[in-house]
């Protein structure tokens, strides 16, 4: 009797099979769940109540318990009397004595269909990057040519007949156009390297990386009387890729310069260390800042924007949060408006 109230009282589908296919019993929570009743659960093959697509499988299964092996988390797909699909997850004991099955099953369909949204945002996602990495490669390798063109243009060039503001404006432009076709270089090779499935990391020194950004912002950084202060003694070198690191670079102190306090020079603090045996990057600027409780969450999505007065499509942030995440790396942010941001890079355990 204790049993029977067990059996009639769970909220998960208990049945009790024979192995010639059919149901001896079944519990409400089964027939609620199926929608069919009693009578017509058990006057008809298990099998022709489960999903097409897993009727062999769960045959080959149901056949497996007849030679006395236990049954555990099996999943199949049942069609319930109104048409639609539920996902069970199966675990069973075969009893050879009685040649009945005693089995129980969970509803797992909101877990199922969740996984299944998933793998399917999953697939879109890869599919828009598979095409934006084949237009970053196409778009980056077209600029090559106009680049080449450009740099040729400053061999050409007579430096002795010019003033000497316009030498300096041209050897800044030279150095930056050199400096972007060696960014440019080094991401084809990146894009192509990731094709194949070769590893892309190599050290990387900061000062090094800094000093090409400096080389590259070199205009900007004077004319807005930027200020960059660093200190790499703690940990000089990094294993990771180079275009990302140089990109990170770029992109955090290109932000601190536009994204300074109007009538203020800007300020850039860049240090590292080790903290719980991993290194960790900062950048440390003193300008407009975010509303961390207004827009905390958004700061690293793409195309948001914070302040609608200086040019910027967001992507910047967006992209090196994309950059350092795909090599095992986080990046996080502290900021309070008109009192600058410090942005924290953990590197992956090397």
């Amino acid at each position: 009797m204790k049993l029977n109230h067990f059996f009639d009282a769970s909220i998960d589908m208990l049945c009790i099979a024979n192995y010639d296919g059919y149901f001896e019993d079944v519990n409400p929570a089964f027939i609620k769940l199926l929608g069919y009743d009693k009578e017509e659960l058990m006057s008809r093959k298990i099998n022709d109540f489960v999903f097409e697509e897993d009727k062999e499988v769960t045959q080959q299964t149901r056949a497996s318990l007849h030679e006395n092996k236990k049954l555990i988390s099996f999943q199949n797909r049942y069609v319930t009397k109104s048409g639609g699909v539920v996902w069970l997850s199966w675990s069973a004991v075969p009893v050879d004595s009685e040649k009945l099955v005693y089995a129980i099953a969970k509803d797992i369909t909101h877990e199922m269909n969740l996984k299944n949204a998933r793998i399917l945002e999953f697939a879109k996602m890869k599919t828009v990057n598979d095409d934006l990495v084949r237009l970053n490669y196409t778009t980056s390798h077209d600029l090559r040519a106009p680049l080449n063109n450009l740099i040729s243009l400053f061999d050409v060039l007579d430096y002795n007949v010019l003033d000497d503001d316009t030498l300096q404006i041209l050897r800044y432009m030279e150095i930056s156009a050199k400096g972007v076709k060696e960014s440019l270089e080094n991401y084809l090779k990146l894009i192509e390297n990731a094709r194949k499935g070769l590893n892309t990391l190599t050290e990387i020194y900061f000062d090094h990386v800094l000093t090409k950004t400096q080389n590259v912002l070199s205009s900007i950084i004077k004319n807005s009387r930027t200020s960059i202060s660093y200190d790499f003694t703690l940990c000089k070198s990094v294993l990771f890729d180079n275009s990302y690191m140089e990109s990170i670079f770029l992109n955090l102190i290109t932000n601190a310069i536009k994204y300074t306090i109007p009538g203020d020079a800007p300020r850039i603090e860049i240090k590292t260390e080790f903290v719980d045996g991993k290194i960790v990057l900062y950048f440390k600027d003193y300008g407009q800042g975010f509303d961390m409780i207004k827009n905390g969450s958004k700061i690293f999505g793409l195309n948001e924007r914070f302040n609608t007065e200086q040019d910027g499509k967001g992507v910047g942030l967006y992209l090196i949060h994309n950059q350092i995440n795909s090599l095992g790396g986080t990046i996080t942010v502290d900021s309070e408006l008109n009192k600058g941001a410090l942005f924290t890079i953990v590197f992956p355990t090397q």
